[in-house]
């Protein structure tokens, strides 16, 4: 009866670790940052450290230091380091390793881990919502100019990208001149008001007056009778 109620609090605790994943990663992440390639990494991490602490939580009383060794090694496989992975990215690693150790907890209560995985849902989602600080970016540019002043770098960023928040500068080659600079900016106007922008600068612009055609045939009169049939010909030679 024991090992039958053990195997069911294992299922119970597995079925809200599958479903707290699958809503983090298909009704999340994938909608808004579309990299296929991360979706088998979340899930198989989450069900490989889910499947890690459920077999560790069954060892005897070594189990607690051997379920620390066990985390840790999980834990060590991530490449947080790697260039292609966001700081976004990182944080859905870290919530997909949570997730799956919380609902594994032997000693958790499944109804607390449901709470706590909820919870984490909610956060993540309102974290990464698009609409949250829609009008910052970040952009690492390259300026073909050294600025030594920072009012003059100031006035370059925002003429080219927007009201400049905070910028690190990079690199500087003196050289050719070039000067990389890592900027956070505020967008100036949101797509709507750009829009309405440049049709209204569309409609003020005064109108181009048309390019008058080129006429069929430019070449004087008396050539063209020479040609008379086929415009292409060369003009007969006048004979003396």
């Amino acid at each position: 009866m024991d090992a039958l109620e053990t195997y069911g609090q294992l299922a119970a605790r597995l079925a809200i670790d599958l479903a707290a994943v699958s809503v983090l990663t298909f009704a999340v992440y994938y909608p808004r940052h579309r990299r296929r390639d991360l979706v088998p990494a979340y899930l198989a991490l989450n069900v490989a450290l889910f499947s890690v602490v459920a077999a560790l939580a069954r060892v005897g009383e070594g189990g607690g230091m051997a379920l620390g060794f066990g985390l840790f090694g999980v834990l060590s496989i991530i490449r947080l380091r790697s260039d292609s992975i966001q700081h976004e990215e990182v944080a859905y690693y870290f919530t997909t390793l949570v997730l799956g150790l919380l609902c594994a907890l032997p000693h958790l209560p499944i109804a607390l881990a449901g709470a706590l995985a909820g919870l984490l849902l909610l956060v993540i989602h309102f974290a990464d919502h698009p609409r949250l600080l829609a009008g910052t970016r970040r952009a690492v540019v390259t300026l073909d100019v050294v600025h030594s002043d920072s009012a003059a770098l100031r006035a370059d960023l925002a003429r080219r990208l927007g009201e400049p928040l905070t910028w690190t500068v990079k690199s500087v080659d003196f050289v050719r001149d070039l000067m990389v600079v890592d900027v956070r900016f505020r967008v100036a106007e949101l797509s709507g008001g750009v829009e309405r922008r440049t049709r209204s600068t569309a409609q003020s612009a005064p109108r181009s007056r048309a390019i008058p055609r080129a006429r069929a045939n430019p070449l004087p009169q008396a050539l063209n009778s020479d040609r008379a049939g086929d415009p292409y010909r060369p003009p007969a030679k006048e004979t003396v």
